[in-house]
């Protein structure tokens, strides 16, 4: 067994997710962990540079994390050719432009969703790589997690039978920023700086249904701006203008109908932050980010609606836990290795620029639905 470096050029690794589930959670494990398995025993063990514009917080970051390159120079570490895959975590507005100059210097890209602020941005891109030859991906992390790979396992076993309909809820309560400190940024309630849910969400939505449900074909979608000002880090109010909630329904392959709730201005009380409840002929399932309970046929009670008599059916109790048979890993960092394996040595990759440009359109398209207050439908794309 022989160890093989992989040099990455991290941009965003100063930020929340950035820095937490990438650099952190992923990249860092890995590395603590020996590197990256491959199909000949040898290990790929990344060797990152951290790339941003503040140079102290990139050698804090670097300090505390065991890593020994940074710098504030982007041309000069694309052009480094030891360093062969480009990763961007940072801002929507800047994506398109930096994965464009990465390409263009010959790099592997992979970065976090949208992959751009517009479709057009987001197929330009998808474009780009593919006629350059590189490898590229999308962060599409929510279709590693426990709770969506026991939906798929429900799926493949034909629990579902035919499945009917898809709920989705998402959100939680977003402090404003006056009397609590926000837990978001603020650029993600300006419309200026690419805020707004449904850009954020909806791509999310999108690789989740398409890979777990049905192809999505139409939309209905509902934006609105609940909370109008809001208070940004430094403790200046703002004009929140971007929405912080969308409501849509959706259209997908084989007759199923999703509807899919997005907030940041609700209060949580279910089973996770975000929930996916599927009906079928045979079967129903709740899934969360980790945990799914199934209801079968067989097991199905007969509840009667009795307005005048309190409820004595516990509905929760009637369900049954899908048990955890195996030890499933981060999601970020699931989708790393297999990024990594797929640049080092081919390896299956399906999540690429175009499935990105797919989320991109979806969000467009629900924008759209929003303003023109219609069904929009979901045409194909093409790289």
């Amino acid at each position: 067994m022989a160890s093989r470096r992989i040099g990455l050029i991290m941009f965003g690794v100063t930020g929340r997710m950035g820095y937490n589930q990438h650099l952190v959670r992923s990249i860092c494990a890995i590395r603590r962990d020996g590197g990256v398995a491959l199909a000949n025993g040898d290990r790929l063990v990344p060797d990152p540079i951290l790339v941003g514009r503040n140079a102290e917080r990139l050698a804090a970051i670097a300090a505390a994390n065991g890593i020994t390159r940074t710098t504030t120079d982007l041309d000069a570490a694309l052009g480094n050719a030891e360093d062969t895959v480009f990763f961007d975590a940072g801002s929507t507005a800047m994506r398109a432009g930096l994965l464009t100059r990465a390409i263009e210097a010959g790099k592997h890209v992979y970065c976090e969703k949208p992959i751009a602020e517009t479709l057009a941005d987001a197929l330009a891109v998808a474009r780009l790589a593919k006629a350059r030859g590189v490898k590229n991906g999308v962060v599409q992390d929510k279709l590693f997690l426990p709770g969506l790979r026991k939906l798929r396992m429900l799926r493949d076993s034909g629990f579902f039978g035919r499945i009917l309909s898809v709920r989705g809820e998402f959100g939680y309560w977003v402090f404003e920023g006056d009397w609590q400190e926000s837990q978001r940024p603020s650029w993600n309630y300006r419309k200026k700086d690419g805020g707004g849910i449904i850009l954020d969400m909806l791509p999310h939505w999108r690789y989740v249904m398409d890979n777990l449900f049905g192809t999505v074909q139409a939309v209905n979608c509902l934006g609105t701006v609940h909370i109008p000002r809001r208070v940004d880090e430094a403790g200046q109010p703002y004009a929140a203008d971007a929405e912080d909630a969308a409501y849509a329904t959706f259209q997908l392959a084989d007759g199923v109908v999703a509807q899919i709730n997005s907030s940041w201005c609700t209060r949580v009380r279910r089973d996770d932050l975000v929930t996916f409840h599927v009906d079928g002929t045979l079967g129903s399932a709740v899934a969360g980010l980790h945990r799914c309970w199934t209801q079968h046929r067989v097991n199905t009670p007969r509840p009667v609606w009795n307005p005048d008599e309190p409820q004595t059916l516990k509905f929760a109790d009637q369900w049954q836990e899908v048990p955890d048979n195996r030890t499933w890993p981060n999601g970020f960092r699931a989708q790393w290795e297999a990024f990594l394996r797929h640049v080092a040595e081919d390896a299956p990759w399906s999540h690429t620029l175009l499935e990105g440009a797919k989320g991109v359109q979806l969000a467009e398209l629900g924008m759209q639905s929003w303003h023109e207050r219609r069904w929009v439908d979901v045409p194909a794309l093409e790289a």
